[in-house]
């Protein structure tokens, strides 16, 4: 069984419950199962669907990280005076 077979079966999978590399793999098999061009439309419809969900779900964990990591403390004028953990409050 190749990669692009084993890609529907976690196709119901909750993209909530994924890990972002679970994620970002699944999105990659759609890609591959859509760029051979050999589903049928209107599984190509709910695969392009499935893979905007992932992709979105991973953009939204990339921001988040991010946001995370780059916090970053200004002082009142605005300059950067050092950086704040990232899972600290504030």
């Amino acid at each position: 069984m190749d990669e692009g077979t084993a890609a529907p079966a976690k196709a119901g999978q909750d993209i909530t419950g994924m890990s972002f590399e679970q994620a970002l793999s699944a999105l990659e098999g759609i890609v591959q199962q859509l760029e051979r061009g050999d589903v049928p439309l209107d599984q190509s419809i709910n695969l392009y669907e499935r893979g905007e969900a992932l992709r979105a779900a991973c953009q939204q964990r990339l921001d988040a990280a991010q946001a995370r990591i780059e916090r970053i403390v200004t002082a009142a004028d605005g300059r950067a005076v050092g950086t704040q953990p990232f899972d600290a409050e504030g």
